[in-house]
């Protein structure tokens, strides 16, 4: 069975383990803040905080912005992600006001944002999906008009857990003016077994989130014999020395796994555009995808998947739609696109184990029809 996911981890990552190990500092350290370094410099952002994973930086994010709300604050998010995503509004007891996706996207709907921003939006969520940018040019138009009309402006939050490496207008994701929060999980491009880091906007937002993400404690002072004051409370959410010495092992190689996700997923647009009963995803030429997974919209999706098991090939949707979760059914809306999509969204292997070979036989298997 080709496989649709697998683990990216460099040969030198055991020995950096091992390192941190035998060191005596495990927990958040040295390797942290030469991780954080690499980052920023990979980036072009220097303000990067790294967390345990890219949903507490999710949760993190929310807190920074939309913190102390009065329990009737909106957040505009895709139902159309993992539900990692959505989950970290209501850990800060805000409400989710589903935005529709576009169909050729399979991004938010960004017609479909501006209607609903109302002065009750404390934030907006948007996933690069499948690695795919939004347009941030037109988001930016949007929150204009919008702080024109309510006064002030909305903050956009980029879950980019899907994105590492992917560019919009000639710029890395993260370096837009946004909240930027990337996922480092075991199957990501990049991971450090499990980790993710925000890239923020502001001096500010940094020295918040690296506060909040241990307690909301500074980690300089002396807590031993003079215990700092604690202006503003925060969470066990801070990166260990082991997760970023895994980190810095495999960034050496992330843009060669970044170029062969590119490189399959231009192979299957030149070779499956046209095949009946399917259809592509849009691309754009201001912005370049990082393909984590290659998304494409089939007819009899049931039949497509029974096909791609009977060849060896591992396919499947990824994330389901989130609305439908019975621990949001009161945020249920009315979603067109979504529903025009949801039911067709098939992902076949696209990632950096991918051989010639078998992406020729995957193409093959898929003209061959199910």
């Amino acid at each position: 069975m080709i496989p649709l996911f697998k683990v990216p981890m460099s040969d030198e990552a055991p020995a950096a383990v091992a390192e941190v190990v035998g060191s005596g500092q495990i927990g958040q350290g040295a390797k942290v803040v030469e991780f954080e370094e690499a980052l920023a410099a990979r980036i072009g952002n220097p303000r990067v905080a790294t967390v345990n994973s890219a949903t507490a930086g999710l949760q993190l994010a929310l807190r920074l912005v939309a913190g102390d709300d009065d329990g009737q604050g909106e957040v505009l998010s895709t139902p159309l992600t993992m539900e990692a995503t959505n989950w970290a509004i209501l850990a800060n007891r805000l409400r989710i006001k589903w935005v529709d996706v576009d169909p050729a996207t399979l991004n938010v709907d960004l017609d479909d944002l501006a209607r609903k921003i109302t002065p009750r939006t404390r934030a907006i969520m948007v996933v690069h999906f499948a690695g795919y940018p939004v347009d941030l040019d037109r988001l930016a138009a949007i929150l204009d008009d919008a702080e024109a009309a309510f006064g002030s402006r909305i903050t956009v939050i980029e879950d980019c857990a899907h994105a590492w490496g992917a560019t919009y207008r000639g710029a890395p994701i993260g370096t837009h003016g946004n909240i930027s929060v990337f996922s480092f999980q075991a199957i990501k491009h990049l991971t450090t077994g499990d980790g993710g880091a925000l890239a923020l906007p502001t001096d500010e937002l940094h020295e918040r989130a690296r506060l909040l993400r241990w307690f909301g404690i500074d980690r300089s002072a002396d807590r031993l014999r003079n215990p700092p004051d604690v202006p503003e409370w925060g969470y066990k959410f801070h990166m260990t020395d082991i997760n970023a010495s895994i980190g810095l092992a495999n960034l050496a190689k992330a843009d060669e796994v970044v170029a062969r996700h590119r490189d399959n997923a231009a192979f299957y647009d030149r070779e499956l555009a046209g095949v009946p009963g399917l259809e592509l995803t849009e691309r754009a030429g201001d912005r370049q995808s990082s393909f984590w997974i290659y998304p494409m919209k089939v007819d009899d999706r049931d039949g497509f998947l029974k096909r791609m098991d009977a060849a060896g090939i591992m396919a499947s949707n990824v994330h389901e739609r989130n609305d439908l979760h019975t621990c949001v059914r009161e945020y249920a809306a009315l979603l067109p696109g979504l529903e025009r999509v949801a039911r067709r969204v098939v992902c076949v292997p696209v990632g950096w184990w991918v051989t010639d070979e078998q992406r020729g036989h995957i193409v093959d298997t898929i003209k061959e029809g199910w």
